[in-house]
């Protein structure tokens, strides 16, 4: 009498993770995870971090690793996300920055001219030897628990560069933008190569999925972002189309974006906070789900306040024919840990119920809208 062949174990692209973004999300599991969960706001993270910049931070594997999966086992959230900086392919290929406490990242030489463009070399993925060491650390550690490879946009990488550190309007990169648009195109397929191989590394190396983060994307206009940001990030999306990952396109501020996002080769747009994600379901239509957007300052009010508006975000996804728990933007550094380890035993607890009631009185399905 032959043996029974033993279960195989969980994969990474059977997590209800991966289902919600493919949507054909189960009726059981909302999933939840948060952005800058690694680190931030955890004790452990601060304990590990003390004396070493952030940029260093980021070239260690073992430290990535370790800050990586911090929150995986605090608070059990259902994906993590790897320890990085949207800068560090930017430092790998030679550009002089620096990530200064405070402030942000910081060039020691902005972008604004011809020749300044010489020091965006291509990314090899020797360059990043590092990255590769610590996702295959991570996926060797989660098991079936997804690892989210990320890369920050060319419009937000531009801004930048052309800026020389961070900026409340933008006016330097919108100038080069729309005066010289031939040096915004070389500047901006530059960038997006750059990012596009970051997250090939990331997904070669083991990632089950990436996130393109285009933080200042919502300084645009639609016309204006649809021109000079949305083709530059189909360029980094493509990059990995047929590597069998989900791809997550998330900015601030984009509600009028959210279409063209979406149009740029994702398979989840991420929302902030400024509109409901049923009607940013509406905007973009149902090939995609969505990704939020619980707002982060909240995460400071009374728990009963907090606790339905966390609710108020599951049933406002539950319209969508996927939906992952996230926050609006990334954990502010103060927000308290015991805050964010509720939020995720009342997703995990709550979210299966408040999710079914609505898709029920409207009338969809688990894979999706009929």
């Amino acid at each position: 009498m032959s043996t029974p062949a033993a279960p195989l174990a969980p994969k990474p692209a059977d997590s209800v993770f991966v289902h919600a973004c493919r949507r054909d999300q189960p009726e059981d599991r909302v999933p939840v995870w948060f952005m800058r969960q690694a680190g931030r706001s955890l004790p452990e993270y601060k304990r590990v971090r003390e004396g070493i910049p952030m940029l260093e931070s980021c070239m260690r594997p073992e430290l990535v690793a370790e800050i990586t999966l911090q929150p995986v086992r605090r608070y059990g959230v259902d994906a993590a996300i790897f320890y990085s900086d949207i800068m560090v392919p930017l430092k790998a290929v030679g550009v002089d920055l620096d990530i200064v406490p405070g402030r942000g990242p910081v060039m020691g030489s902005p972008v604004r001219d011809e020749a300044d463009l010489a020091a965006l070399r291509p990314l090899q993925p020797d360059d990043v030897g590092y990255v590769t060491e610590a996702v295959q650390l991570l996926v060797a550690e989660l098991g079936a628990t997804p690892l989210i490879g990320f890369a920050g946009a060319p419009f937000t990488l531009a801004s930048y560069l052309v800026e020389g550190g961070p900026s409340k309007d933008y006016a330097r990169t919108k100038a080069m933008m729309v005066g010289r648009p031939d040096l915004w195109d070389r500047l901006c397929t530059a960038l997006a190569d750059i990012a596009g191989a970051f997250l090939e590394v990331q997904v070669g190396a083991g990632a089950s999925a990436v996130q393109l983060f285009d933080s200042w994307a919502g300084s645009l206009s639609a016309a204006d972002y649809a021109r000079y940001a949305q083709p530059y990030s189909a360029r980094v999306l493509q990059r990995v189309a047929d590597r069998g990952v989900p791809r997550i396109h998330f900015g601030v501020g984009t509600g009028e974006l959210l279409g063209s996002m979406g149009a740029a080769g994702a398979d989840v747009v991420g929302v902030d906070w400024r509109i409901p994600l049923a009607e940013a379901s509406r905007r973009i239509g149902p090939a995609y789900a969505v990704q939020g957007n619980l707002d982060p300052a909240l995460l400071g009010a009374p728990w009963p306040v907090l606790a339905e508006r966390v609710r108020d975000v599951v049933r406002s996804g539950a319209e969508a024919p996927g939906h992952v728990f996230n926050l609006g933007h990334g954990v502010p550094p103060d927000t308290d840990p015991a805050v964010l380890a509720r939020v995720v035993e009342l997703v995990q607890d709550e979210g299966p119920a408040l999710r079914a009631s609505v898709r029920e009185r409207a009338g969809l399905v688990a894979a999706g809208h009929p």
